[in-house]
């Protein structure tokens, strides 16, 4: 018997033509049968967890860079949760094994399986076994994270380093907030030289634009920077700039913020590479 294909999409030649590495962890829309007949709400209550349509913008954006997309919804299983975010109140084996104290995240249920949504309340009907979760961490959660390591280390290997991009979406913030938030784990997960760089498209874009407030980047930035070779940057998208006026499908400014987004990209292309530049040039 064949192996299973895996649950995302990889995009871009074996090895990377970039030292920028995409990543969409959010925008899955597959709900496998298990999770259908585990709902206790209408399945549209599960979807408002979905980064909606943040890949059509990808995709839009994307040129030769590696790009990775998650087609399992993220009500299923949360790549940007630690596999020790597990909730006890949904997930019996979360009882039988030593974990650290549950995160805000989870207590408030959007850990590694989120247990509820703002404005539906709890998802689930039953708990989950130790079985169905682990199932999850080993066929979806795992092998993201692996092939998401894998381009990394190849691009720093091709380049000297490599830059993270991790795409996402957002409700909007309201009135006077910002539009596009820019995370880096409060300067921890990426070098400022990039994170201004980004910054500064964004507001001579004439975007609202804010750090790390109120999203900071999470678990994958935590897991794939490393220190002055791989760098992660987190940007979450008002959904109002891309989707129609129904927050349903990709609506008519998703070129223009594609746009935006390819210029972050080549941007951060350039100054990597023109880091490494630096660095050599320095060692002479």
């Amino acid at each position: 018997m064949s192996p299973a294909p895996p649950p995302f999409d990889r995009y871009g030649d074996a090895v990377p033509r970039s030292p920028v590495i995409l990543s969409v962890p959010h925008a899955g829309r597959e709900y496998p049968p298990a999770l259908l007949a585990a709902l206790r709400v209408p399945l549209a209550a599960a979807t408002v967890l979905e980064d909606r349509h943040v890949d059509a913008l990808a995709f839009a954006a994307h040129g030769d860079e590696t790009l990775l997309v998650q087609r399992r919804a993220r009500a299923w299983i949360d790549l940007n949760r630690s596999e020790q975010e597990r909730d006890p109140a949904i997930d019996e084996g979360a009882r039988a094994i030593a974990l650290p104290a549950p995160s805000a995240k989870v207590r408030g249920g959007l850990g590694l399986v989120p247990r509820r949504v703002n404005g539906a309340g709890e998802l689930w009907r039953r708990r989950f076994t130790a079985r169905e979760i682990e199932a999850r961490i080993i066929d979806d959660h795992r092998p993201y994270h692996a092939a998401l390591a894998a381009a990394l280390q190849a691009a720093r290997e091709r380049f000297g380093m490599a830059v993270l991009l991790d795409i996402h979406s957002m409700p909007s913030l309201g009135p006077g907030g910002p539009r596009i938030v820019i995370g880096d784990r409060l300067g921890r997960s990426a070098d400022s030289r990039f994170v201004d760089a980004v910054e500064r498209i964004v507001r001579d874009a004439a975007i609202p634009v804010a750090r790390n407030t109120p999203y900071a980047g999470a678990h994958i930035l935590d897991t794939h920077a490393r220190g002055g070779t791989v760098h992660a940057i987190q940007l979450e998208f008002d959904r109002g700039l891309y989707l129609d006026p129904a927050g349903d499908l990709p609506g008519d400014g998703l070129a223009r913020i594609a746009t935006i987004l390819r210029d972050v990209i080549a941007t951060l292309a350039r100054e990597a590479t023109g880091w490494r530049g630096q660095t050599a040039i320095a060692a002479e």
